[in-house]
């Protein structure tokens, strides 16, 4: 199969409402043949594959489509074990995970949060960019990462990036699996995923994705567990239309966890260091949070195969937590912390969102182009509550222990009764469109543009809170073919962005705008089945949010900054051999402020990614492989706490011990590279070797 083929994106936008990859449901009609009649067959139907959406909705292979994309598939998924969303980002090209503590992290890519996300092609809110927990992977079919701005899918975001969440859906037969994993640190994981079809026709199909784990962790008094549900079905409601509807629910519990990361910086601006199990928890605190997900799509393809596709998306989640916090350390003599802080906090959210699309292709000067357009409304609401305590008899300042302390240092406070801080309604309404051209069999031009109305009302630790904004954003790119092997592109993309961090008088900042470039070069070799980009990147954002400070009850503010980031991207993929599948990518970003230094110094300038797999010839059961990343030394935004450059290496070896069962071994960190999870702020120190096996059984 050419890369081309199996590397296309299958749903930035999604088709309209098709089920499933493979899937097809034909009705076949025949004639009896005799010497003097033919075969008639007629075939009807809409359940059929996923085609490449492109960055625009548009219908555009991968090679040509005219923005940088990665995807990481199934395949590389179960190959390194990446069963949470954070494991996937790691192995993403062009992609920082910086997570600051072990419960939050951000993605961030260019320089920039990643801010958009996606659920098969829909927005989703995520203002903050901020993942909070843990986020299962099991229920994706692959994960989708465009980088750079991309405000013809979004309407809103910076020149970070935009990630899709394609889910698995019913597949066109009866089939399943069930999977045990047994890991470091008392890892317990039991998965299952099961497709089957509803009628005898195969007219409608069903998939059921369940999840179990738990486990101890390399940090002191850390325990993680989660269970996660997913159920999906789909189905043709006639020759020209389908329906899918499901709900997804995830519960997870962390107890010990993190907030703030380590105190790693003394006040006399050195570092300190520890083993890499420390923690400054106590062993009351939690995070746990629930996150539930329903939808249902309705597509209708006409008689001239334009499409409409209507989605409603339902999102819920809850968070309860109990921190405690250490701040930096006074000296090496000591190790005394300068000032611990608690607290508990909970938030509620809800999203509803609407979306209608259309899609088709019209003739204009003896070409054929494309054309689609929309709107979207959603509709969102973020409550917050704390709970005080009685700060005479548990102070939320002061108390000063010796680093590393007992996880029974401070008891628990008496906790008052909750109370609600802050409440947020969000409305965002789009209108969008874009058209491919094609103004040649070599050249074609896409141009869009997204209008929207941004409202923001309610109240928060400042009073009253009531913002009204609108903008059209513009889109245009094109791509085109130097030989049948080779494509040039040049994109441009508007930036704009509501900002969700206030100022000292928690007063939101003004909405931050820029302008986002990228020219490009992707060449298919070996007869299809490896592909290369080269991509040159340039984004200017002004009105950043960055720290500024904080008030006298603890809260941080901002203030804006402008930013600039610039760079390059190469990405190696597909087929090297028979039996060799290869990815590699390299990045360079240089970012800078408005006066010229350097800006975001937590980002590696320099970044690599791997990761290969091969089949044994001699031993076609045995497919081994190895992973992993580099990145230039790196810094905290005050300079104090520092990172050296650093290399990490996994492996796996997976063998299929008949045509349904499979022994699967992962090792992460091979190395035991001692290094730290990010330096946003101040990190912690990330996992040293550890390791897996996985027994799975398909049916």
């Amino acid at each position: 199969m050419k890369l081309k083929r199996c590397f296309a994106l299958s749903s930035l936008v999604l088709a309209m409402g098709f089920p499933a990859y493979g899937q097809e449901s034909s009705q076949i009609t025949s004639i009896e043949k005799n010497d003097d009649q033919i075969e008639i067959i007629s075939i009807v139907g809409v359940r059929q594959d996923r085609v490449s959406k492109g960055a625009t909705g548009l219908t555009m292979e991968l090679n040509e489509t005219p923005q940088s994309i990665s995807v990481i598939d199934s395949e590389q998924i179960k190959n390194f074990a990446a069963n949470g969303i954070n494991d996937i980002m790691q192995m993403a090209t062009g992609i920082t995970v910086q997570q600051n503590e072990t419960n939050r992290t951000r993605y961030t890519s260019r320089g920039f949060d990643i801010k958009s996300t996606q659920l098969d092609g829909i927005g989703l809110p995520n203002s903050w960019g901020i993942v909070v927990g843990v986020m299962e992977s099991y229920g994706y079919e692959e994960v989708e990462i465009i980088r750079g701005a991309n405000g013809q899918l979004t309407g809103i975001g910076n020149a970070g990036g935009t990630i899709n969440y394609v889910r698995k859906r019913p597949t066109n037969e009866n089939e399943g699996e069930v999977a045990l994993t047994l890991g470091s640190y008392d890892q317990k994981r039991l998965q299952a995923d099961y497709s089957v079809l509803l009628t005898e026709s195969g007219s409608w199909a069903a998939r059921v994705v369940a999840v179990m784990e738990d486990a101890e962790s390399y940090l002191d008094g850390l325990e993680d567990d989660h269970a996660y549900l997913s159920v999906i079905v789909d189905g043709q409601v006639t020759d020209n239309s389908t329906v899918t509807f499901g709900a997804s629910y995830q519960d997870a519990n962390t107890d010990g966890n993190m907030w703030g990361g380590l105190p790693l910086a003394y006040t006399d601006g050195t570092q300190a260091d520890f083993d890499v199990s420390v923690s400054p928890t106590q062993d009351w605190t939690m995070w746990d949070t629930e996150n539930i997900s329903a939808f249902v799509e309705y597509s209708y393809i006409f008689d001239n195969d334009w499409e409409i596709k209507t989605t409603y998306n339902r999102q819920e989640s809850n968070d309860q937590s109990k921190l405690f916090l250490a701040a930096g350390l006074e000296n090496r003599e000591t190790n005394q912390v300068t000032r611990t802080s608690l607290g508990r906090y909970a938030g509620d959210f809800t999203a509803d969102l609407f979306d209608l699309t259309a899609k088709g292709q019209y003739q204009l000067f003896n070409q054929t182009h494309e054309l689609m357009f929309g709107t979207s409304i959603s509709k969102s609401t973020d409550v917050s509550f704390k709970n005080p305590y009685d700060t005479a008899t548990t102070p939320a300042y002061g108390i000063k222990p010796v680093f590393p302390y007992p996880l029974d240092l401070t008891p628990e406070p008496i906790w008052g009764e909750q109370i609600e801080t802050a409440s947020l309604d969000i409305t965002l309404t789009r209108i969008f469109g874009s058209t491919k051209i094609n103004l040649n069999d070599d050249l074609f031009v896409i141009a869009g543009f997204n209008a929207i109305d941004y409202t923001r009302e309610g109240y928060n630790s400042g009073g009253d809170v009531l913002n009204e904004e609108n903008e059209i954003s513009p889109y245009l790119a094109t791509t085109y073919s130097i030989t049948e092997d080779t494509n040039a592109y040049i994109s441009y993309s508007d930036i704009y962005e509501p900002q969700d961090r206030y100022d000292k008088n928690y007063q939101y900042l003004d909405p931050s705008k820029g302008v986002n470039y990228e020219i490009g070069l992707k060449t298919q070799w070996l007869d299809d089945t490896l592909l290369t980009s080269v991509a040159l990147f340039s984004a200017e954002q002004s009105n950043i949010a960055v720290r500024a400070g904080t008030n006298d009850d603890g809260k941080t503010y901002y203030e804006g900054t402008s930013m600039k980031s610039s760079g390059f991207e190469l990405e190696v993929l597909g087929q090297l051999t028979e039996n060799l599948n290869a990815t590699f990518a390299y990045t360079y970003m240089d970012i800078e402020d408005d006066a010229g230094d350097n800006a975001s110094v937590w980002e590696p300038k320099n970044a690599m990614k791997f990761s290969l797999d091969y089949t044994l010839p001699a031993v076609p059961e045995l497919i081994v492989g190895l992973g992993g990343r580099w990145q230039s030394e790196t810094e905290n935004s005050t300079g104090v706490v520092k990172q050296d450059a650093y290399m990490l290496v996994s492996a796996f070896a997976r063998w299929d011990v008949s045509n349904n069962l499979s022994i699967q071994a992962n090792i992460d960190n091979i190395t035991d590279e001692k290094y730290m999870t990010g330096l946003r702020y101040v990190g912690f120190y990330a996992a040293p070797t550890s390791g897996s096996i996985t027994a799975a059984y398909r049916f």
